[in-house]
């Protein structure tokens, strides 16, 4: 799987890019992308960055303004600086109602000099509960980077500056092996997997300091507020659910789940290659883990006496 960021031959396919040019003024840029959620006034532009804001008062956050079903949304993100413990920041993917989908990356703040770390959850039909975290290889707070989520009918994958930190595979129909399936050896699997739900994208930032540090430990100190996470950059590169379009529409699905063009251009995000890691990929995905996971949901026997279906064999 060739993880793409939309470049060269990408942009000449007119596949649907929701960021606008660097140079333009931050308003219009980000504006054609995304609007505020909630807490209008906590988001906030500094000359061609956007930024969520949170103080004693309240957090802040933005919603993209079309959805999509399969593709990549991304976000170039600075963190909140110093002592941040107790402030959680999200980006994430998510469908709507009672049964929804949902894709999550959570920044979770700490005090000054210990590092972030990253948590990632799934919800399938509703149901979450599959945590995973990580520890950041570097300082998210001195630069930007890169956290995106590739989204499509056979696997969902969180990657940091284009290395994949968690692979959630579709296991139905499939055998699965590592991190590759292998299509002359089909069999039934129980795992879940997101059914074709449009998702539209969303950041914020709050208070989470009954459990976001250190178990809830160290709350915030509301004397470094506001604290403030900046984004340079928000992309979606994705089959766009039409606008009059209700969310089980069964026209849609069809469209972006079985088409290979569509208005947007070439969807290839749903090509042979994106369906699982190449092997330099598969490689990075061991290196992370091996070296920067601290918790995982799937060897918690205490949370699950029983192993979930889709963490079987790994």
């Amino acid at each position: 799987m060739a993880l793409r960021n939309g470049g060269g031959a990408l942009a000449a396919a007119a596949f649907l890019t929701v960021a606008a040019l660097l140079g333009a003024g931050a308003a219009s840029k980000f504006d054609d992308v995304v609007q505020p959620s909630w807490a209008n006034d906590h988001m906030v532009y500094d000359g061609d960055l956007l930024k969520l804001r949170l103080d004693a008062n309240s957090g802040g956050g933005f919603v993209s303004r079309n959805k999509f079903l399969y593709g990549k949304a991304s976000a170039d993100l600075k963190l909140v600086p110093g002592d941040s413990a107790g402030v959680v920041t999200a980006f994430y993917l998510s469908s709507a109602g009672d049964k929804h989908n949902e894709f999550d990356f959570e920044f979770l703040g700490n005090v000054t000099g210990e590092p972030y770390l990253v948590q990632t959850n799934l919800y399938i039909d509703g149901v979450g509960n599959r945590e995973q975290r990580i520890d950041l290889w570097f300082d998210p707070t001195a630069d930007f980077h890169t956290y995106a989520v590739l989204w499509n009918p056979s696997q969902v994958v969180f990657m940091v500056d284009d290395t994949p930190i968690r692979v959630y595979e579709n296991r139905q129909n499939a055998t699965v092996r590592g991190h590759h399936r292998h299509a002359n050896a089909t069999t039934t699997d129980s795992s879940p997997f997101p059914g074709p739900q449009p998702m539209a994208v969303y950041s914020s930032i709050w208070n989470a300091d009954d459990w976001a540090t250190q178990g809830g430990r160290v709350k915030t100190d509301w004397s470094h507020a506001p604290f403030e996470a900046t984004f340079r950059e928000v992309r979606v590169d994705g089959c766009a659910w039409a606008a009059n379009a209700t969310d089980a529409d069964a026209g849609e699905v069809s469209r972006c789940s079985e088409s290979s063009w569509g208005k947007e251009g070439r969807y290839w995000w749903k090509e042979k290659e994106m369906s699982e890691l190449t092997v330099h990929q598969s490689h990075q995905l061991v290196w992370a883990r091996a070296h920067h996971l601290v918790y995982d949901y799937c060897v918690d026997t205490e949370r699950f006496p029983v192993q979930p279906p889709e963490c079987a064999g790994r």
